[in-house]
């Protein structure tokens, strides 16, 4: 099991075209939502052709190594035309024929370029603006899971991701919007990406020779008018904690020069840290190495480290 090590701009954009046209999920996030309202009109091949609740074609989240929306984009215009036509066919079957859908789930070049050309307007005026707060929310579950590993391994991790999710040994249960299905993994191992634009229901993502992704609904985004860990620790505490986490090794020497303090100032502040778990610090011949942990990447909104947090998403 792994989680993946942060949002991926396509999969977000694709979850977010039936994410905020559910009320209940566009009032967690009005600031989203009301730029979502706005562009409308330019996502409209979009939203006439992908189903505003329920299952989504799987090929709109590619799972590739990408990390950008052009490059999602690029695998997304790859799909073959066999494939478009399988599961345009089986996510439309609750919607009305129309000609443009008929062409969508007929592979037409056209339509696929409207459906991409439309998400990556939706990235950019809609998610793009607020890509930082969602980076930071996804820190947190990943430090939240991290955490939750610690203390209580696998079992624990799968047992409070969702209360749509049961994990009964060893069998995990997840109600989705699909048929009900068994997957047999086949030891590829199990992938969580956890968004605030899930939906309601998790959903599941299995291909062959990959890990079984596993989409969790997580917290709605939440915005701060300022520094939140600052006020949270204080400006000059918060700043030494964000200097820590920088790559290189950092003496209160360098700590102190890279804040603006006396030494004796991030001195104190180095022990407040170190006393909280925030930073370990570790004799390294006539100096001292301050180091942020796992607990203080979660805090200050660092990127954790590939070896807590696993393989990148391939897409999602």
């Amino acid at each position: 099991m792994r989680i993946a090590t942060g949002p991926h701009p396509l999969g977000t954009a694709v979850l977010a075209t039936q994410a905020l046209r559910d009320p209940a999920v566009a009032a967690t996030a009005p600031e989203v939502a009301a730029r979502f309202r706005l562009a409308a009109p330019e996502l409209g091949p979009l939203l006439h052709l992908l189903p505003a609740r329920g299952v989504l074609p799987d090929f709109l989240t590619p799972r590739t190594d990408t990390d950008s929306i052009e490059d999602g984009l690029s695998v997304l215009r790859a799909t073959s035309a066999r494939r478009i036509r399988s599961e345009v066919g089986a996510a439309s079957v609750h919607l009305r024929p129309t000609l443009p859908r008929r062409r969508f789930a007929d592979a037409d070049p056209e339509l696929l370029d409207a459906v991409a050309g439309a998400l990556r307007h939706l990235f950019h005026a809609v998610l793009a603006p607020d890509w930082q707060l969602l980076l930071r929310a996804y820190r947190r579950d990943v430090t939240e899971v991290g955490h939750r590993y610690a203390l209580s391994g696998v079992d624990g991790v799968l047992a409070g991701l969702h209360p749509a999710i049961r994990w009964r040994a060893p069998v995990l249960e997840v109600d989705t919007c699909r048929r009900p299905a068994e997957l047999r993994p086949g030891g590829r191992g199990l992938l969580l990406y956890p968004s605030p634009f899930a939906g309601p229901r998790p959903r599941v993502l299995a291909e062959p020779g990959r890990p079984v992704l596993v989409v969790v609904p997580a917290a709605a985004l939440v915005r701060s008018a300022g520094d939140p860990l600052a006020e949270l620790m204080g400006r000059t505490r918060a700043a030494v904690l964000r200097a820590a986490g920088r790559p290189g090794n950092h003496t209160t020497t360098a700590l102190a020069r890279a804040v603006r303090v006396s030494l004796s100032s991030a001195s104190e502040h180095l022990a407040a840290l170190r006393a909280a778990g925030l930073v370990t610090s570790v004799r390294d011949g006539q100096a001292v190495v301050h180091r942020v942990t796992a607990l203080g990447r979660g805090v200050s909104g660092e990127p954790p480290d590939r070896c807590l947090s696993g393989e990148p998403l391939d897409h999602g």
